[in-house]
């Protein structure tokens, strides 16, 4: 099979990966306010505890999964995980109890974890000069996912609040299926390693960050983009009602056109803008960009006005795509599940984090700084830009 029928499959499983997260995002409020009898209150609380699992067993399992993948192949471990994802979903749309929706959001953080396989998986099979235009593709998946995830989810949630599990859980299946006889395995025998659990755990698996001279560095600003990742999730909704009293209409139109433009933006200018630039610039130039959109949303003093900094946010996109690609040349064919699996546990960490800490800004700061999680995230890809200019090294000094 091409590499291009390839990397659309991949793109596929990782879309659906995110569309089930989107989905359970819109949907699973409801599920456990009517657990909580309509305590607003105590389905707030609940929530909060199946976010903190989620992230747990993707910081805990992704590494696991990696190092799996690069024992045994990239196919058994994506295929597996497309299966357990439709399982998982079945078992939450049925579960009558909050105990066996709680197992089900937690065995989602393990299967959810295959996102890491498949950027190792596009690391295989894509040249050093299309490996940064490949991820920039995987990361499209993102924007769309979260552009129709909470479409899909409010439209069916209104027929049965568990009929979205139901559509996710058949589209995960149907997925597998295709992928049983179109995906080739993408790592050949010759070029895998032996599974230890030294290698499987997240601390050893954040070992080979270090055991290269080059990772540290890069990794350090992965973490970086990842925290600031968190903060629309956090803070965007609350931000945006509260200052310009923005209703669920108005928000939602908001988050899909981030997310098309982002999807824009990694799908059709992630390869011609590193081929012209390098991924050094480019990721320095994404990250700028990310921290002027920031710090536009945070200045904006009216809607239309905030609006102004969606171009700038969007082109932050460039940054994760390059970043992959430096990191991703740094290590050998028979690491690429390992690395990929230590990154995807250091975004875990970040989404266990972030919200708390963009959340916290904006609940201390509210009545005179409101947005004052903005200008922090704009202040970190600030210093994020500023630490890929001093420490990594242009492409003539690269060993």
């Amino acid at each position: 099979m091409s590499n291009k029928r390839t990397l659309a499959f991949i793109f596929c499983t990782a879309t659906l990966d995110i569309l089930a997260l989107a989905i359970v995002v819109q949907v699973l409020p409801l599920l456990l306010l009517g657990f909580a009898s309509g305590d607003a209150a105590s389905a707030a609380e609940m929530l909060a505890l199946f976010a903190f699992l989620w992230g747990s067993m993707q910081f805990l399992c992704s590494p696991l999964l990696g190092a799996l993948s690069d024992r045994f192949g990239r196919r058994p471990v994506i295929l597996i995980s497309c299966l357990g994802l439709s399982l998982d979903h079945v078992l939450m749309a049925v579960a009558p109890t909050i105990e066996l929706l709680l197992v089900g959001r937690m065995i989602s953080g393990i299967t959810s974890a295959t996102v890491a396989t498949a950027r190792a998986y596009v690391a295989d099979v894509s040249s050093p000069e299309q490996r940064a235009q490949a991820f920039g593709v995987i990361g499209m998946s993102f924007g769309i996912g979260f552009v129709l995830g909470p479409a899909i989810g409010g439209f069916l949630a209104e027929i049965d609040p568990r009929l979205p599990f139901w559509a996710s859980a058949a589209a995960s299946l149907a997925n597998a299926l295709f992928g049983w006889f179109v995906l080739p395995e993408s790592l050949p025998p010759a070029k895998r390693m032996p599974f230890t659990w030294k290698r499987a755990n997240p601390l050893g698996s954040l070992v080979l960050l270090l055991s290269h001279r080059e990772l540290p560095r890069p990794a350090t600003i992965h973490v970086f983009i990842t925290l600031v990742q968190q903060v629309l999730p956090a803070a965007f909704v609350l931000y945006t009602a509260h200052r310009y009293g923005w209703n669920e209409k108005m928000i939602g139109i908001t988050l899909v056109a981030l997310g098309l433009c982002s999807a824009a933006v990694q799908g059709l200018l992630v390869g011609p803008i590193v081929r012209w630039l390098g991924p050094r610039r480019a990721l320095i130039f994404g990250l700028l960009s990310g921290s002027a959109g920031m710090a536009i949303y945070a200045l904006a003093p009216s809607g239309p006005w905030f609006w102004l900094g969606v171009p700038a946010a969007a082109l932050w996109s460039l940054s994760s795509p390059s970043l992959q690609h430096l990191m991703t040349g740094r290590v050998s064919a028979s690491e690429q599940g390992q690395l990929q699996g230590a990154n995807n546990s250091l975004r875990s960490l970040s989404v266990m984090v972030g919200p708390a800490i963009f959340g916290g800004l904006f609940a201390w700061f509210v009545e005179p700084l409101p947005a004052a999680p903005f200008f922090a995230a704009s202040l970190l890809l600030l210093i994020a830009a500023t630490v890929a200019w001093l420490v990594i090294p242009p492409p003539e000094r690269v060993p």
